[in-house]
C-alpha cells in the first residue's frame, strides 16, 4: 500500500512525537503548529511527517521524519513537497529550515544555504532557532513563486 499525506489531526500528536524522537528531532514547539503539520499515513498508522511554522510572510520547515521500513523510497521528498504546497496556499515567500544531517537531500528540492542573520526575524525567534537546534546547524532557504 502507498503512503497518503495529508493534515495532521491533534490526536496525531503521540505518533508523530514517537516518529520525531526515533529520528532524534527536536519536539519544542510542535504543539503550536499541528495545524499546520502534515502526516503519511499507511493502514492509519503514521509512517512520515513534516510541518510548517507559519509566520507573516515567512514559515519554518521542521519535523521532516520518515519510519526506518518507508526510507529510500521518496517520501520524505513527498513530504516537502507537499508541505511547500501549503506554503504557497499560504501566501508564504520564503521556507526555511535548520539542518545538520541532511543538506544534500533539501539541496536537490531547492534549497540553498543562507546565513542566520539573513533569516527573517520573526523566524528567527522561533523555537528552533532560539533553542532547539544548535548553532552548528545549517540554515537554508527556497523562495516560493506565486
Amino acid at each position: 500500500m502507498h503512503p497518503v499525506i495529508e493534515h495532521a489531526q491533534p490526536s496525531d500528536g503521540h505518533a508523530i512525537y514517537a516518529l520525531l524522537q526515533a529520528n532524534h528531532l527536536p519536539l519544542a514547539g510542535l504543539t503550536d503548529h499541528i495545524a499546520t503539520a502534515l502526516v503519511a499515513r499507511v493502514d492509519g498508522a503514521v509512517v512520515g511527517s513534516v510541518a510548517l511554522e507559519v509566520y507573516t510572510r515567512s514559515a519554518l520547515l521542521r519535523s521532516v521524519a520518515v519510519a526506518p521500513a518507508w526510507r529510500g523510497q521518496g517520501l520524505g521528498e513527498q513530504l516537502v513537497r507537499a508541505a511547500l504546497r501549503l506554503a504557497r496556499e499560504r501566501k508564504i515567500s520564503h521556507v526555511y529550515l535548520l539542518t545538520e544531517t541532511a543538506q544534500d537531500f533539501f539541496s536537490r528540492l531547492g534549497f540553498h544555504s543562507v546565513e542566520r542573520g539573513q533569516v527573517a526575524s520573526d523566524v528567527q525567534q522561533s523555537v528552533e532557532f532560539t533553542s532547539a537546534c544548535p548553532l552548528s546547524a545549517a540554515v537554508m532557504v527556497v523562495e516560493l513563486q506565486p
